[in-house]
C-alpha cells in the first residue's frame, strides 16, 4: 500500500534552525546534578552516571527519549518516552539508507556510461559524446585502489561549518579521466562535435538541501585549502581542487603570527567561477579548508570531460566552457554504441560513507534512487517507496515524519520506538553485521572517533549521531532543537542491544559552540554507560 504524496510546497516550510551534524566530539564528564529523572517502574534503574547527565543544568527545561531492548525479543531494558515525538537530527538518514540498501542491495553499482552520437570517420567521431548521468554519488572521487570509499572522520563537505575538515587523497576527477582514457582505448581520437551530459535521471528538487543531481563531481564542491605562509606578513599558500575551466582560485589571505586569528572568507561570482579568499591565518597552524559550490554541475562535468579528453588524446571541436548544449540530447540510446562505462563501488560502500560522515547530500541522493526506482523522474516519489519498505520492515510510519532524507528540514519527526525498530529490522537480515559496522564507531571512527577513546565501550558502540541547532538572539546562546544518538551496544557473546537516546528543549549557557560540543558528548557518553551496564 503506497505512502501519499506530500503536496510539493508543503515540503518547502521554512525552517528556524539547521540540521547539523556535530563533529570533532570532546570526552568530557557530567556536572552537578539536579534531581534525578525517575525510570519506568517497569524496567531496570538507569545506570547513576546516566541520570546525573540527565540532570544537568542544561537539561532543566529539556525532555529526554530513551529506548534500549534487547535482540532476540525485543524486550524493553530501558525506556523514556519510546512514543513520543523527537527532531531526529541525521539520526533520520537511517531511515532512507535503510530503504536504498534494501531496494537497489548492498551489491548494486551504478554503471554511468558514455555514448556515442554519430558517426565514425576513421579515429574521428562526426557527432557528439553523450555521458548518461546515473546517480554514482563520488562517480570515482573516493574510490581506493582496493574498490572501497575514502572519507575522514570529518568531511570536507562539513568544511565552512566546523574547523577540523580534511581531504581524502583520492583525485576527484578519477572516473571522469576514467572515462575519457576508454573513449581514446576505443580508438577515438577527435571528436567534431559536442560532448554533453544527460541529466535527466531526475530532476532536482530544491526542497531537498543540499540538492541532488545527476552527475555529481567532488560532492558538487571546490576545495580551497590554505595554508600558511612561513613568516608573518607573508602571503598564505593556497591549492585548490579539482581544477576545471572556467573555475579561477585566487587570494589574498595573509599570515599573521602564531596564536593571532585564522579567519578566512570565501566569496564567488560569475555564477560561482571565480573564487577569492581573503582574510589571514596564523604561523604555524593546520591548513585551513573551505569549499565553494559548483553551481552548474552539468557545465561543470561537461567541461571536466572535455578537458580530460584532452589529457587522454582526444580532441573535441566545441569550446570547453559554456553552458550543457542538453537540447541536442536524443530521445533514447537504443542502438547507439556505448564507447565508455564508469563502475561504482557496490552501494554498501555508499551508504558507509553517507552514515560515517553524515554525508547531506548522499543521504538526500537516496531518495531520489528510490524515486528512480519507480521510473519516476521527480524526487518527491521516493518517499512513497521508502514508506512501502517501512512497512515491510515492521516500522510504523505513522510514527516517521520526513521532508528530505538528512533530518535537516524542521518537520522530520520520529520516535524512538520507530529508530529503534529500523535498527532492529537489520538484524534479522544477512547484511546485519555489514549494515551494523557501516555506523560510526565509538572512539574509533566516523564522527564518534573522538569520543570516549579511552574508555570500556570504546569500539563497542555502533551509532548515528544527529543534531539540530539554531540560535537564541534573545538569550545570546544557542538552542538545541534536538541531539540523538542510535545505534547498537555490544554487549558479547554476539548480543547487539538497540538504543536511541536523545534530548531536545535543551539550551547553552552562551553562544559558544563548545556548549553544543558537550551536549552530543553526553549522548555518547550515555551510549557508552548502556554498553557497560551488566547486562
Amino acid at each position: 500500500m503506497g505512502h501519499p504524496k506530500p503536496p510539493p510546497r508543503r515540503r518547502a516550510a521554512a525552517g528556524a534552525f539547521a540540521a547539523l551534524l556535530l563533529v570533532a566530539l570532546v570526552s568530557g564528564t557530567g556536572a552537578r546534578a539536579a534531581p534525578s529523572p525517575s525510570p519506568s517502574p517497569s524496567t531496570p534503574r538507569l545506570d547513576p552516571r546516566i541520570t546525573e547527565i540527565m540532570s544537568k543544568p542544561e537539561y532543566r527545561h529539556a525532555q529526554w527519549g530513551l529506548l534500549q531492548t534487547e535482540p532476540d525479543d525485543g524486550r524493553v531494558l530501558h525506556s523514556l518516552f519510546p512514543g513520543q515525538f523527537f527532531i531526529p537530527g541525521s539520526t533520520a538518514k537511517l531511515f532512507p539508507v535503510s530503504g536504498t540498501w534494501q531496494t537497489l542491495g548492498a551489491d548494486h553499482r551504478f554503471v554511468t556510461p558514455l555514448y556515442e552520437v554519430g558517426k565514425r570517420s576513421g579515429e574521428t567521431l562526426i557527432g557528439d559524446l553523450d555521458l548518461v548521468a546515473q546517480g554514482d554519488l563520488t562517480l570515482g572521487g573516493r574510490t581506493r585502489p582496493d574498490g572501497t570509499v575514502a572519507y575522514t572522520d570529518l568531511d570536507h563537505t562539513y568544511a565552512n561549518d566546523f574547523p577540523g575538515a580534511t581531504l581524502t587523497p583520492e583525485n576527484p576527477l578519477a572516473g571522469i579521466d576514467q572515462l575519457a582514457r576508454q573513449v581514446r582505448d576505443s580508438g577515438i581520437t577527435g571528436v567534431d562535435g559536442d560532448v554533453i551530459v544527460d541529466n535527466r535521471l531526475f530532476a532536482p528538487d530544491p526542497v531537498l538541501d543540499p540538492t541532488p543531481t545527476p552527475l555529481i563531481i567532488n560532492d558538487n564542491l571546490i576545495d580551497l585549502l590554505t595554508t600558511p605562509g612561513d613568516r608573518a606578513g607573508a602571503a598564505a599558500r593556497l591549492d585548490w581542487r579539482p581544477k576545471v575551466a572556467p573555475y579561477e582560485v585566487t587570494s589574498t589571505v595573509k599570515t599573521v603570527a602564531a596564536g593571532g586569528p585564522t579567519n578566512v572568507t570565501v566569496t564567488a561570482t560569475d555564477g560561482g567561477t571565480r573564487i577569492r579568499l581573503s582574510g589571514t591565518i596564523a604561523a604555524g597552524a593546520a591548513p585551513l579548508l573551505r569549499t565553494s559550490p559548483v553551481t552548474d554541475p552539468a557545465a561543470f562535468g561537461r567541461t571536466a570531460l572535455i578537458e580530460a579528453l584532452a589529457r587522454a588524446g582526444v580532441e573535441v571541436t566545441s569550446p570547453a566552457t559554456g553552458p550543457n548544449p542538453a537540447a541536442r540530447l536524443p530521445r533514447d540510446y537504443d542502438g547507439r554504441p556505448r564507447v565508455a562505462a564508469y563502475t561504482s563501488p557496490p552501494y554498501e560502500q555508499y551508504a558507509k560513507l553517507i552514515l560515517k560522515v553524515s554525508h547531506n547530500l548522499g543521504a538526500n541522493l537516496d531518495i531520489c534512487l528510490l524515486a528512480v526506482t519507480t521510473g519516476s523522474h521527480q524526487c518527491a516519489d521516493g518517499f512513497p517507496v521508502l514508506a512501502g519498505f517501512l512497512d515491510r520492515a515492521g516500522v510504523d510510519r505513522r510514527q516517521v515524519e520526513l521532508m528530505d532524507g538528512r533530518g535537516g528540514n524542521p518537520a522530520d519527526r520520529a520516535t524512538p520506538r520507530a529508530v529503534v525498530r529500523m535498527l532492529a529490522y537489520w538484524q534479522g537480515t544477512p547484511d546485519a553485521r555489514r549494515f551494523r559496522e557501516a555506523l560510526p564507531i565509538l572512539g574509533v571512527d566516523g564522527l564518534l572517533a573522538e569520543n570516549c577513546r579511552d574508555c570500556a565501550a570504546r569500539g563497542k558502540v555502533f551509532a548515528k549521531t544527529g543534531a539540530a541547532v539554531g540560535g537564541d538572539a534573545l538569550n545570546d546562546r544557542l538552542s538545541v532543537g534536538a541531539i540523538t544518538i542510535a545505534g547498537y551496544l555490544d554487549k558479547g557473546g554476539g548480543r547487539f542491544d538497540t538504543f536511541y537516546a536523545g534530548v531536545t528543549g535543551a539550551s547553552t549557557a552562551s553562544a559558544d559552540p563548545a556548549g553544543i560540543l558537550a551536549i552530543a558528548n553526553d549522548l555518547a557518553l550515555i551510549a557508552a554507560h548502556l554498553q557497560e551496564s551488566p547486562p
